[in-house]
């Protein structure tokens, strides 16, 4: 059976258009086309081989037999790879996309690290989680207080196309006051902050489809703006405990990646040899990750 998702997500012009992300089953469309490829080489040498060599009339029977059962070796191989593949990278606009399993704290050049829509740095489990991208970094920087005055005297980031609202009310009085727009960023040493997702009265990150692709489309503008021609590397946005409003609480890995490739290509923002951008993905998420054929998910999926 063939699992198929849809996602809506609204391009540029504000046109609802629709993706499919199809897993790597044994019948995979790439698989097929692949294998279609090598077929056709095994086939134009055996056809020359033929012109010289003539195969014994009582042998031909084995020899198709010995050749379907290659071509089935060979298939089942191909099926192999393209779910064990451990990293793939694709170019995308000039640019090389690296997507991998790994820790993003142990890459070289910029690392992003997603905060919420207020920079908040409270690390207690309820506002920010320890155990999250975002709580990690915090606790890794140690002095929150610095970090605090680095966000609050950063021109850019708080100037008045960046600060949405100030002095908001916040349940229970917890929290920073000044609202960002999403997909504000500020590079501090080797890592970009970046305002990603927005906050309920319950301190939950939530975003709807449209406000992700928002988010997305800003942020690479913003990393285009900062990056100096360093590395960078990113992870899956969303793929934590944020939460997506109005149908897609249940969206999958594979598409949230595939729609941060689409608004990659489509933002026009490109890194310049030998700077690459990198996509890390954590843990077991990485078993749901589908590969294979990603190079053509990006140039065809739309």
């Amino acid at each position: 059976m063939v699992y198929s998702y849809k996602i809506v997500c609204l391009n540029l012009l504000g046109d609802v258009i629709t993706l499919k992300i199809i897993k790597v089953k044994f019948f995979d469309k790439r698989i097929r086309a692949k294998f279609l490829e090598i077929l056709g080489a095994i086939s134009t040498f055996i056809s020359l081989l033929l012109i010289f060599v003539d195969i014994p009339e009582n042998l031909s029977i084995k020899a198709g037999i010995v050749f379907v059962v290659i071509l089935l070796v060979i298939y089942i191989v191909l099926y192999v790879y393209a779910n064990k593949l451990s990293e793939a990278t694709i170019d995308i606009g000039g640019t090389s996309v690296l997507v991998k399993k790994g820790d993003i704290f142990k890459e070289d050049g910029l690392k992003v690290i997603p905060f919420n829509e207020y920079f908040d740095t409270i690390v207690d489990n309820q506002v920010i989680t320890e155990l999250s991208l975002n709580g990690k970094y915090i606790k890794k920087f140690g002095d929150v207080h610095k970090l605090d005055e680095l966000i609050y005297s950063n021109t850019f980031l708080n100037s008045s196309e960046n600060i949405l609202e100030e002095d908001v009310s916040r349940n229970g009085n917890i929290g920073k006051k000044v609202r960002y727009k999403l997909g504000s960023s500020i590079v501090v040493d080797d890592y970009v902050l970046t305002a990603f997702s927005k906050f309920n009265q319950k301190n939950e990150a939530q975003l709807t489809m449209t406000e992700y692709i928002n988010f997305l489309l800003n942020f690479w503008n913003e990393i285009n703006r900062v990056y100096a021609q360093k590395s960078v590397t990113v992870p899956i946005f969303g793929s934590g405990i944020t939460r997506f409003k109005g149908g897609f609480n249940d969206i999958e890995i594979n598409e949230l990646l595939n729609i941060m490739l689409w608004t990659f290509r489509i933002s026009g923002t490109r890194f310049k040899y030998p700077a690459k951008l990198t996509i890390i993905v954590y843990g077991d998420l990485f078993k749901k990750i589908n590969l294979f054929g990603l190079q053509e998910d990006v140039n065809y999926g739309i």
